[in-house]
């Protein structure tokens, strides 16, 4: 995965995009322009990191149209609205979205670069709990069965004897089957157990996600 976070600016206006990339180089960001949103899809990859400025009116595809698609990839970048035309609508659909701001141009450099600190400190808080949820999936799908059972009920708050009731076992295997599957998930308390079970939820048990 490419660690540098990079700003990449859609706007088909040339020369927004000549003045924008100028003040962000010389404030010391990568910038990759596009003119189109079709050209930076075309190019794009959910493994980009720091975060997209991107203008809202623009032929064929707008800016919240972009969004909606990179919402549809799963994309992780965030998402700083620049443009003279922000209603609104507009502006409440954006934020709604998960864009950082809708900033209306012309924005000062100064608000600019700040909004840009911040939408690279949302791009690795982003990947950092992107990260978590996938080494929880993958613990999940190390659980056997019975350890997948024993979560289900435990983290509904049955306790050993209900479980062992339920499924036909003793209490003393539910508290090592228990024990096994806390270790393996890393979680300390019921607490953090039922944290994990809220990520792993859509995977199905039966088949290992």
């Amino acid at each position: 995965m490419n660690e540098v976070q990079t700003v990449f600016l859609v706007d088909d206006d040339q020369g927004m995009r000549d003045s924008l990339t100028l003040i962000l180089e010389l404030a010391g960001y990568p910038v990759r322009s596009f003119p189109t949103p079709a050209a930076f899809l075309a190019v794009f990859s959910p493994d980009e990191r720091g975060c997209l400025v991107l203008d809202q009116r623009m032929p064929d595809m707008t800016g919240l149209d972009l969004q909606s698609e990179l919402l549809e990839r799963g994309a992780l970048l965030p998402i700083i609205f620049l443009s003279a035309f922000g209603d609104v609508p507009t502006t409440v659909r954006a934020i709604q979205g998960g864009a950082i701001d809708f900033l209306e141009k012309p924005a000062s450099t100064e608000q600019l670069l700040q909004r840009i600190e911040d939408a690279f400190a949302e791009d690795r808080r982003r990947r950092e709990e992107a990260a978590t949820e996938y080494d929880i999936r993958e613990r999940f799908r190390q659980l056997t069965p019975r350890e997948h059972e024993v979560l289900t009920l435990t983290t509904r708050g049955l306790t050993n004897k209900d479980i062992a009731r339920q499924l036909g076992i003793s209490p003393r295997t539910v508290e090592n089957h228990r024990a096994r599957m806390m270790e393996k998930m890393g979680a300390g308390n019921l607490a953090e157990l039922c944290r994990m079970s809220v990520v792993c939820q859509a995977l199905d048990p039966r088949s290992g996600g």
